[in-house]
């Protein structure tokens, strides 16, 4: 599952856990997402997202 983030407030959609709250169940593809999705915290549509990969660190 990917991620995406926003590219304003740094919001986080993880596909894995959705947002249930949202009525958006876990395991919800970014391309199945209504294309009215806004980011739940500063409001911008789904442009404002871009593919996140998280930095990791080995040691």
């Amino acid at each position: 599952m990917k991620k995406y983030k926003c590219n304003t407030c740094d919001y986080i959609y993880d596909e894995a856990k959705g947002e249930p709250e949202r009525g958006i169940v876990a395991m919800t593809e970014w391309n199945d997402l209504p294309l009215d999705y806004v980011c739940p915290r500063c409001g911008l549509n789904k442009e404002a997202f871009a593919l996140y990969e998280a930095q990791t660190t080995i040691k």
